[in-house]
């Protein structure tokens, strides 16, 4: 079970938004998301998840520096970026610098056919995020409900070659309402991929339901506001999953 904290870099500072919203729920957290980068990592995180919102908003990367220094940080953990990819070079610059998986959003919705190519280009480092509200798939930072459905989409991009999906409830993100693990588990019942949850982690509780489900496909969970706010202990969320996997 990979427990993988959030860093979201606006304007260079560790940040998290309520459902996405980039202009009236921001909450910084920190300064410097580099020293926020490697406490996780010092913590046991399996990975370390980076998203550029400023990126995301702008349509290309914006905060390569920062992205560049927590890859650096972070040592032997991988990092995965998402946010503002939308070309081949994008992701070619990304994984020259060290970030071990590159997640597509947004492009990928919209252009399926360009997860297919990078699929080959890149194998073995894409990963497709898809945000969701009841089934439908968002795009542009969730301010948009496609006519995608989830499942159907997520399969095409296993096919593609994607070596992972991780699957947001963007009803559930940021609002400490607890995570949404039917909608997860019903997604990786679909695959043979992993699927990450994402929105919504709270606590302990959350961790336990992520482990009941790992059978079914569910590999791990981003977890962002719960670990900032101390409503879930990182370090006893990983000793939990630990006592679990010697069990």
């Amino acid at each position: 079970m990979l427990l993988i904290p959030a860093i979201d870099i606006k304007n260079g500072q560790c940040v998290r938004l309520r459902q996405g919203d980039m202009d009236n729920n921001v909450t910084v957290f920190d300064d410097d998301p580099v020293a926020v980068a490697r406490r996780w990592c010092d913590a046991g995180a399996d990975r370390i998840h980076v998203v550029d919102l400023d990126g995301a908003k702008a349509g290309y990367p914006v905060n390569q520096r920062v992205i560049g220094q927590i890859v650096d940080a972070a040592g032997s953990v991988p990092v995965q970026i998402g946010g503002g990819i939308r070309d081949e070079s994008a992701i070619e610059a990304y994984l020259e610098r060290g970030v071990e998986f590159v997640i597509l959003g947004t492009r990928a919705v919209a252009e399926p056919h360009f997860v297919s190519d990078v699929g080959v280009e890149f194998p073995g480092h894409i990963i497709v995020g898809l945000d969701a509200r009841d089934g439908r798939v968002a795009t542009d930072g969730w301010s948009k409900l496609s006519h995608h459905n989830v499942a159907d989409l997520a399969q095409q991009f296993e096919e593609d070659g994607v070596v992972a999906i991780i699957h947001t409830d963007i009803s559930r993100d940021g609002m400490m309402q607890g995570l949404n693990i039917e909608a997860t588990r019903a997604l990786a019942a679909e695959l043979t991929i992993p699927v990450i949850a994402s929105g919504g982690v709270t606590n302990l509780d959350d961790i336990e339901a992520l482990l009941a489900a790992e059978s079914d496909g569910v590999a791990g969970a981003v977890i962002g506001r719960a670990i900032y706010e101390g409503t879930l202990d990182f370090v006893a969320a990983r000793a939990l999953v630990n006592k679990r996997g010697s069990a």
